[in-house]
C-alpha cells in the first residue's frame, strides 16, 4: 500500500500523544489510507544521514530516523486521502521476479556492476564475489531471502536513482527519501518468515485452494514452487484442513477449498512454521 501516486510510503512523525511507535504507526497508515493494518512487526531502523538527499542538502544539525514496520493486510480498497493504491513491489524490484526465469533487465543491472567492480583493480576481486554472491552468477545459487542486499549493492554502484543514478536507467521505479530501501527490507524479511512461520496466511482470503495457496507463496518468493512438493509439505505440517466445500472459479475441474486450522495457530506461532521453498 502506497501514498503519493506509489512514490511513498505510509508514515508520519512519532508524536506525544501516541501512546507507543506502534499505535502511532497504526493511527499515521489509518488517516493517509483509509486502510486498517493486521499483523504488525517492527523491522529496522534507519538513521543514515547520507542516504535523505533531502538532509543533505539542507546542510542542517537535525538528522531524521525512520522506524520501519511490515503490515501485512488483504488487498482491497482503501478510500483514504493522498491518492492511496496498491503497486506490486515487482514494479520497483523488476529483477527479483524470477517466476519466469532471470528477466531481460537483469543482464543490463549484472553487467553495469561487472563494470562498477572492475573500476577500482584493488578491490575487483570482492565486489565480483559480492556481485556474484548476490545475484546468484559464476556457479553461485539464487537466494530470494538476499532482496536487500542486491539493493544496497546497487546503491553502492550508483545504479538507482535515489543513489544518483540516470533516471533512464532500468533498475525500476524509485521512491521517496529512503522508502524504497525499507522496501527492500521489507521484502527480505517476509520472504525468510514464510518459511518458519505461517504469516501467509494474513493474505489470504478465509477459504483457499492450494492452487490460490502456492501462487501467493510463489508470488512473495518471486519463485515457481514444485506443485507435488508444495503440497506435501502442507499436508505433513497440517496447517490446514478441508472445508467440505468446492469451487468452480478456478476455470478447470471443481477444486476444493481450504482453510487455515485455527487450533494450530497458537501451538504455530510458538514452535514455528515453515511454508515450504522447494524449487522446480
Amino acid at each position: 500500500m502506497t501514498i503519493r501516486s506509489g512514490d511513498a510510503l505510509p508514515s508520519g512523525p512519532f508524536e506525544l500523544e501516541h501512546r507507543s511507535l506502534q499505535a502511532g504507526l497504526r493511527e499515521w497508515v489509518g488517516d493517509q489510507t483509509g486502510h486498517p493494518v493486521g499483523y504488525l512487526e517492527q523491522l529496522y531502523t534507519f538513521a543514515d544521514r547520507d542516504r535523505d538527499h533531502m538532509e543533505a542538502q539542507a546542510e542542517t544539525d537535525s538528522r531524521t530516523i525512520s522506524i520501519s514496520y511490515l503490515g501485512l493486510v488483504r488487498e482491497q480498497a482503501a478510500p483514504g486521502a493522498g491518492k492511496p493504491g496498491w503497486h506490486g513491489w515487482y514494479e520497483y524490484f523488476p529483477w527479483e521476479d524470477q517466476r519466469r526465469g532471470r528477466p531481460g533487465g537483469l543482464v543490463a543491472v549484472t553487467d553495469a556492476l561487472r563494470l562498477w567492480a572492475g573500476a577500482e583493480p584493488s578491490r575487483r576481486e570482492h565486489r565480483n564475489r559480492r556481485v556474484d554472491f548476490a545475484f546468484g552468477l559464476d556457479g553461485a545459487a539464487w537466494n530470494e531471502d538476499l532482496a536487500l542486499q542486491r539493493y544496497e549493492l546497487m546503491y553502492e554502484a550508483r545504479l538507482v536513482t535515489e543513489a544518483g543514478a540516470f533516471p533512464g536507467f532500468a533498475t525500476g521505479r524509485p521512491m521517496f527519501a529512503d522508502h524504497r530501501r525499507i522496501l527492500a527490507t521489507a521484502i527480505a524479511r517476509l520472504r525468510a518468515k514464510i518459511k518458519y512461520r505461517p504469516v501467509v496466511f494474513e493474505l489470504m482470503p478465509e477459504k483457499f485452494t492450494l492452487l490460490q495457496l502456492q501462487r501467493t507463496v510463489e508470488a512473495l518468493a518471486g519463485l515457481t514452487l514444485h506443485k507435488p512438493n508444495f503440497r506435501r509439505l502442507i499436508d505433513q505440517q497440517e496447517l490446514i484442513e478441508e472445508t467440505g466445500e468446492m469451487t468452480s472459479e478456478t476455470g478447470g475441474r471443481p477444486a476444493k477449498l481450504f482453510r487455515y486450522r485455527s487450533a494450530v495457530l497458537e501451538e504455530r506461532a510458538l514452535a514455528g512454521s515453515k511454508l515450504p521453498l522447494a524449487r522446480n
